[in-house]
């Protein structure tokens, strides 16, 4: 590879350490020399890989209370990523779960998108944040009227990328859908190093996470209400209160916690409880890194990564009886924690780094062979 190319890094924004941003950081230890781009970032809340680079935000930055309320800001995201200067740029590498692949390249430029999902606010999971119960009635008239353009804009910026990769099968099916685009499939990265197989069991069931609707939290809480099992819920977002006030005796919040709290979750609990549909799901991995098994809907991309019978059980229906029952099933089952440690090691982080870094290189050399 041309060391003299210049390198842009483009993620979403940086306000927590979550699966996306797991993903920037390996770029970032590939690419330290890279700017990184990003719609917001509230300091100090990414790891100190992604902290220590050169990082350029937008005007969303600068909106009042835009650390807390950014996501309010959706309309203008695409102004936004479309506003920074890319020319100095040979190389464009973005994460994009909204509206990073949107950035525009000088001309000549390469663009590599690593696609979580397009727009999820618009597309698939549009009533999950906008639906009658979880937005306002004049959020819900407003996003009636901008969300077709969202969708215009998401569809006509996808031609500003080169190359997609998908982080699962998933999300590639997605893209070819909506984007009518093809894609490589690259895994996301899962800190197996981190987690230590566990045979401990202090008869709890485990939700860890982004407290967000699409999640699907509340249908844990409900069931596990209903039947009396122990849960614990790690994570915040948006939908804190209103989880917190639909849990009943058996169920405890314990807000956010560290990397290391987190570990020590997973080593105790029973089985992670993964209600919701993911693109992808890293805290199964985690959990299963951990010898523990999960219990999943089945759908995303929970069917990639767990095994039944094996490493977990599936629930078809997200409804209480259906997730009542394969809790039950799953009580009469026994599972292995080696063999399901063992599973997750294919999805480690090293193989992630290699593979991005690979095709990487590989498409910037087909690039240039082409000018």
């Amino acid at each position: 590879m041309n060391t003299q190319l210049r390198i842009a890094l483009v993620h979403d924004w940086l306000t927590s350490m979550r699966g996306g941003e797991k993903c920037v950081e390996v770029l970032c230890e590939l690419y330290p020399d890279a700017v990184l781009h990003t719609l917001l970032h509230i300091p100090g809340s990414v790891s100190p890989t992604i902290e220590h680079m050169q990082i350029r935000t937008s005007f969303i930055q600068k909106l009042p209370h835009a650390e807390r309320f950014y996501r309010h800001y959706l309309p203008l995201f695409p102004a936004a990523i479309g506003h920074f200067d890319m020319s100095e740029f040979d190389v464009i590498i973005s994460s994009s779960h909204c509206a990073a692949k949107g950035i525009r390249p000088r001309p000549g430029a390469l663009h590599i998108c690593y696609c979580h999902t397009p727009m999820r606010y618009v597309w698939d999971m549009y009533d999950d944040y906008f639906g009658p119960g979880r937005a306002s009635v004049s959020v819900r008239r407003a996003m009636k009227i901008i969300r077709p353009y969202l969708q215009r804009w998401d569809v006509k910026s996808s031609a500003r990328v080169d190359q997609f990769v998908a982080n699962s099968t998933f999300v590639r099916e997605r893209i070819q859908r909506i984007y009518h685009r093809e894609a490589n499939v690259i895994y996301p990265p899962v800190e197996v190093s981190r987690f230590n197989t566990s045979n401990i069991d202090e008869g709890f069931f485990l939700v860890v996470g982004a407290l967000v609707p699409y999640k699907r939290i509340d249908l844990a809480i409900d069931v596990c209400n209903a039947m009396k099992r122990n849960l614990v819920i790690a994570g915040n977002g948006p939908e804190e209160t209103a989880l917190r006030s639909r849990a009943g005796e058996t169920v405890t919040l314990v807000g956010w916690r560290n990397d290391e709290e987190i570990a020590g979750l997973y080593q105790r609990c029973t089985a992670l409880l993964f209600p919701g549909i993911d693109d992808f799901g890293i805290v199964p991995l985690e959990a299963m890194a951990s010898g523990k098994p999960v219990i999943a809907y089945g759908k995303g991309g929970a069917l990639e990564t767990i095994i039944e019978g094996v490493t977990g059980t599936f629930f078809y229906d997200q409804t209480p009886a259906n997730f009542s029952e394969a809790i039950r099933r799953f009580e009469s089952l026994s599972f292995d924690p080696h063999r399901i440690r063992m599973h997750s090691i294919s999805f480690d982080r090293s193989v992630y780094k290699s593979a991005m870094q690979k095709f990487i290189v590989d498409q910037i050399h087909h690039h240039w062979e082409e000018k």
